[in-house]
């Protein structure tokens, strides 16, 4: 499924690529709606430059292995991969921050300094490191969530919870829900969920949310000073990236506080300094993933986070256009649709 020109996905035939050294061939059996690919479907995020096969949120078997490969997969394995390719030996792949590596690529991604197409098709070429093995009970659907897992993972890693705090995550969306259940996971004695949108708060709370909050702005900053004692949250989880809900966040937070920065829908916000700098305030920025796939797997697997009530469809590949036509224009209810090659 191409990306042919802004707004405009058709269905096209290709060669089956060819894995070279280091490198295995992907039959693909399922992959996810990124929102960052229907940011791209317009053009607006700058990394889809059309023609490009989007798609990177994927699993499926390992169809074949290039030259020399076979030390450590076999060919049938389940497999998802990272979507972050890394070269593994800059400063930052040798200090564990591969997703800040020097050489860093994402699949389906295109932009001013690479293309590479994506799982949006029957096969993908990746590098074996990247790799790694899905439990055998793990539905193919499912696994097509541990990236977007992973990413809400590393959003509550770089905040270095202690454990027993008060937690704010700000926008229920596919990454807000799963940062909810990370926060959770990782010991957080409260969490709070601010959205505007409802049906997304009544899932927040079917998953465990403390405090669901039904306001932004100033709203959302009574409503957590008034469940704080007037403190604030210990820590808020910023998954919009709006100038509104950063500063919402900003003020929501208690003095020595952190807010982490997850969302990036507005490249540029203002900043209340005065507020972060008199009372302290850590702002941490958090970029996709680094290593946490492991921990992704583990907690789905053993139902500490929930992914199958955030699919809203699982369907074929050649419904995909009109799939993207339905999130690109907003439709209610729409969370998760999974693509099926």
């Amino acid at each position: 499924m191409v990306l042919s020109e802004y707004k405009h996905l058709e269905l096209a035939e290709r060669e089956r690529p060819e894995p070279g050294a280091g490198e295995v061939l992907i039959r693909v059996a399922a992959c996810g709606i990124c929102g960052s690919d229907v940011h791209g479907y317009d053009g607006s995020s700058g990394r889809r430059i059309p023609p490009i096969v989007m798609g990177h949120e994927a699993a499926g078997t390992i169809a074949r292995l290039g030259p020399g490969g076979g030390a450590f997969f076999k060919v049938g394995e389940r497999v998802t991969f990272d979507s972050t390719i890394y070269c593994g030996h800059c400063f930052y792949c040798r200090r564990g921050q591969a997703n800040l590596c020097d050489h860093r690529e994402v699949v389906g991604v295109s932009c001013g300094e690479f293309r590479r197409d994506g799982a949006f098709a029957e096969y993908l070429v990746v590098p074996e490191r990247i790799l790694y093995r899905l439990p055998d009970g793990m539905p193919f659907a499912e696994a097509a969530m541990l990236e977007a897992v992973s990413v809400a993972l590393h959003g509550v890693a770089v905040s270095e919870l202690r454990g027993g705090e008060t937690a704010l995550v700000i926008g229920a969306g596919m990454i807000g829900l799963l940062t909810l259940q990370a926060a959770l996971a990782a010991g957080c004695a409260r969490v709070f969920v601010a959205d505007v949108d409802r049906t997304r708060l009544e899932l927040a709370r079917q998953m465990g949310a403390t405090e669901v909050i039904a306001a932004t702005g100033e709203g959302l900053v009574r409503a957590c000073k008034g469940l704080t004692g007037g403190a604030g949250v210990d820590v808020a989880l910023e998954a919009v990236g709006r100038e509104e809900t950063v500063s919402a966040a900003i003020d929501a937070t208690r003095k020595g506080g952190t807010v982490t920065l997850i969302g990036n829908i507005t490249p540029e916000v203002r900043l209340p300094l005065q507020k972060v700098v008199s009372r302290q305030i850590r702002l941490q920025g958090s970029a996709a993933s680094a290593g946490e796939y492991p921990q992704a797997i583990q907690l789905i697997a053993a139902g500490k986070i929930q992914v199958k009530p955030l699919i809203t469809a699982v369907a074929p590949l050649e419904e995909g256009p009109r799939w993207f036509e339905r999130l690109y224009a907003h439709e209610p209810n729409l969370m998760k649709i999974v693509l099926t090659p």
